[in-house]
C-alpha cells in the first residue's frame, strides 16, 4: 500500500529506509533489467545520497573557433543552454546530463552554488566534474567520472534540456526519480515508480528482519527458505 501523498513524502521515505541495491532488485524482478548508470558514475564522497527527479540535459561537443560561421544561434552562445538550463532547476530536481565525449567537466562549483539556491537535490553527469574541493566545501551531491579540471566552454554546449537522454542503453525523461549511493545511480521511470517503491520498502524491511535473525544464528537457507530474502 502506498505510503506517501507527494514527493515530499516518497522522498523522505527513500531517504530514511531505501538504498540503490533494493531497488534495483525490486526493478529486476520486474523485468527492467537495465537501470544503473555505467559504474565510473561515482559520488564524489563515499557517504553522499542523491533522490529526486531528473531534470535531463543534453550536451554537446563543439570547437569554439568553429560555430562562427554555423547555422544554430543556440551555438553561438556561451555554454549554449546550460545557464537556462540551470535556473529552471526546480526543488529536488537533479541535474542529470549527458551527450558529450568525457572530455572535460560538466559540473563544477559555481553551477553548485547556483543549484543549491535552487534547493535541487544534486547533480549525476555523464562525464568529470570539476572544483571539487569547493563541491565537497558546499556539501552538494555530486555524481561524475570523478575530479578533471579541463572546462567545457570551448568544448562542450548544452543543446536542449527537460528533453529525453540516453546513457549506455538506459533512458532517462524528465521528471523519472534518480536514486545514487555508494553503489551507484538508477533510475525508477516515473510509470512503475509507485509498485517499485512499494515493493522495495517492504523488501528494504524484510531485509533487516533478515539480517537480525543471520546475526542471532540463522542460517542462510533456513532464512532464505523462510522469508525469500538474501
Amino acid at each position: 500500500m502506498k505510503e506517501w501523498n507527494n514527493d515530499k513524502e516518497l522522498i523522505s521515505l527513500i531517504k530514511g529506509e531505501l538504498y540503490t541495491a533494493v531497488i534495483g532488485d525490486i526493478m529486476d524482478k520486474m523485468g527492467y533489467l537495465h537501470q544503473f548508470l555505467p559504474q565510473q558514475i561515482r559520488a564524489l564522497r563515499e557517504d553522499m545520497f542523491v533522490v529526486g527527479r531528473a531534470m535531463t540535459v543534453l550536451e554537446a561537443d563543439v570547437y569554439e573557433n568553429q560555430t562562427a560561421g554555423g547555422m544554430n544561434p543556440i551555438l553561438k552562445r556561451s555554454f549554449g543552454l546550460m545557464l537556462e538550463a540551470l535556473d529552471d532547476l526546480k526543488e529536488d530536481e537533479i541535474y542529470i546530463c549527458s551527450g558529450a565525449s568525457p572530455d572535460y567537466a560538466l559540473w563544477g562549483e559555481l553551477m553548485s552554488a547556483r543549484a543549491i539556491q535552487c534547493k535541487a537535490g544534486g547533480a549525476v553527469v555523464n562525464g568529470y566534474s570539476r572544483d571539487t574541493k569547493g563541491i565537497l566545501e558546499l556539501n552538494f551531491p555530486c555524481f561524475s567520472y570523478g575530479p578533471y579540471a579541463q572546462d567545457q566552454a570551448p568544448r562542450g554546449k548544452v543543446i536542449d534540456y527537460r528533453v529525453p537522454i540516453e546513457i549506455e542503453g538506459v533512458l532517462i525523461n524528465d521528471g523519472d526519480m534518480l536514486i545514487g549511493d555508494i553503489d551507484g545511480v538508477c533510475v525508477v521511470p516515473r510509470q512503475i515508480e509507485e509498485e517499485v517503491f512499494i515493493r522495495a520498502l517492504e523488501k528494504a524491511r524484510g531485509e533487516r528482519l533478515v539480517l537480525k535473525k543471520i546475526q542471532e544464528g540463522m542460517k542462510a537457507r533456513d532464512a532464505f527458505d523462510k522469508f525469500g530474502i538474501m
